[in-house]
């Protein structure tokens, strides 16, 4: 029999061979870059709360119902009730910046729903199962910087607010960086952020940005939807003239409906937008402080001059910075303007007089592929994939867009000196 001691100075010249170091742990999962989906174009769920409203004479005095696309929630208020509670009121004071110069109706108050959490942009299942099987957990590793689509990224503390959602996400896991994912609207917003953080910032933070058909120098179908609307929950055309009306004004009172619209340092005289029957006029991008004069829309030229073009990315100063993996689609016919009976506000769209080009089917090919300038990037990893034939809105859910996605999460960032 072995005496204690001596046993246990066998034991301890074991230790370090492992013979004795007890059942083994199981192996952890790689760590994940994390990522933050900027969503489209009113795919963030809004919430809209009313209270003793009276700018909707015939709608109710108070409520609330939700405005994103595919919303499934039934309201009281009507299509026509919705767009007049959404629409912006501007005050034109030069002496004030300009985003202080919009307000709400009276009595009206948005709010975006389940801020940072997957459940606020539903319209992305396909991508969040596809990050799940890559080893993901939603709303800990995959987050979502929704916004209200109506306002620019200099509006409704959208800087902020997702600076501090990117800083979080990195620190609850492990100080990894960040990657930014967007799609059609939502890489204006992610654009904007990274030019607007500092170069320290992005290089802390930051992993890289999947910019999914980021419609960064505008379309050209926003120039009409000021005279014949589209609503936001199935992006159909209204079918009265009171829905297309109140449809129109609304978009005409957002901000952003400006910055999605040609700008023409980028398209110049490429396409028409609007073509007025009554009078044979034709215009393009380039034309569109004679539109607006035409229609005699006072505040739109306003408001588009500040506003088109209002996100920066062409030029060296306004490049990302970072890692780059964009991804477009092609090969479908795309909507990019009306001929319209005349220029008057609130008509019903003909499909069979919209002005067509090559696109995705959402937007045109001057759009999709207007960051290729980011290819002078000094150090940074750029790529702009096409695909040819999937549309707008599959592009998020397709399978091989997806792969690419989870390989390019995995991949090492640029780091430049």
């Amino acid at each position: 029999m072995v005496g204690g001691r001596h046993m246990h100075g066998v034991i301890a010249a074991l230790l370090p061979l492992g013979l004795f170091a007890g059942p083994a742990r199981p192996p952890q999962p790689p760590a994940k870059t994390p990522v933050v989906l900027f969503p489209a174009f009113h795919f963030t769920k809004l919430l809209v709360s009313v209270r003793d409203q009276r700018t909707a004479p015939g709608c109710p005095r108070s409520g609330t119902f939700q405005d994103w696309f595919q919303n499934d929630q039934p309201s009281r208020f009507s299509q026509v009730c919705q767009d007049k509670l959404l629409t912006l009121r501007y005050r034109h004071d030069p002496s004030v910046p300009m985003p202080a110069r919009f307000s709400e109706q009276p009595g009206v108050t948005v709010e975006i729903m389940d801020y940072g959490s997957t459940g606020s942009a539903p319209y992305y299942q396909a991508m969040y199962r596809r990050l799940e099987e890559a080893g993901y957990k939603r709303d800990k590793d995959i987050r979502v910087a929704g916004y209200d689509a109506r306002l620019t990224p200099d509006m409704g503390g959208f800087l902020e607010r997702t600076r501090e959602l990117i800083e979080e996400t990195y620190r609850d896991n492990g100080d990894r960086p960040v990657h930014l994912v967007g799609h059609s609207n939502g890489p204006l917003y992610a654009q904007y952020l990274l030019t607007h953080s500092s170069q320290a910032w992005r290089d802390r933070y930051i992993h890289g940005f999947t910019p999914i058909a980021g419609n960064m120098p505008g379309q050209g179908s926003m120039y009409s939807l000021m005279f014949t609307g589209q609503n936001v929950r199935d992006f159909g055309y209204p079918t009265t003239r009171a829905n297309a009306r109140s449809s129109a004004l609304m978009y005409q009172s957002a901000p952003s409906t400006y910055m999605s619209a040609a700008d023409p340092a980028v398209f110049g005289d490429r396409e028409v937008v609007v073509h007025d029957s009554s009078t044979g006029r034709s215009y393009t991008p380039r034309d569109y402080p004679r539109l607006f004069a035409d229609a005699r829309l006072r505040t739109a030229r306003r408001l588009a001059d500040h506003y088109i073009g209002f996100v920066k990315f062409a030029d060296r100063r306004s490049f990302p910075n970072v890692d780059v993996y964009g991804e477009r689609g092609s090969g479908l016919p795309t909507n990019v303007g009306a001929r319209l009976e005349n220029l008057a506000i609130g008509q019903i769209a003909d499909p069979d007089r919209f002005i067509y080009r090559g696109g995705d089917g959402n937007q045109e090919d001057i759009t999709n592929t207007a960051i290729l300038v980011w290819r002078a990037m000094r150090c940074h990893r750029f790529s702009l994939t096409d695909n040819p034939g999937v549309n707008h809105g599959a592009l998020p859910t397709d399978p091989a867009l997806l792969d690419r996605l989870v390989t390019n999460l995995e991949r090492p960032r640029t780091r430049c000196s």
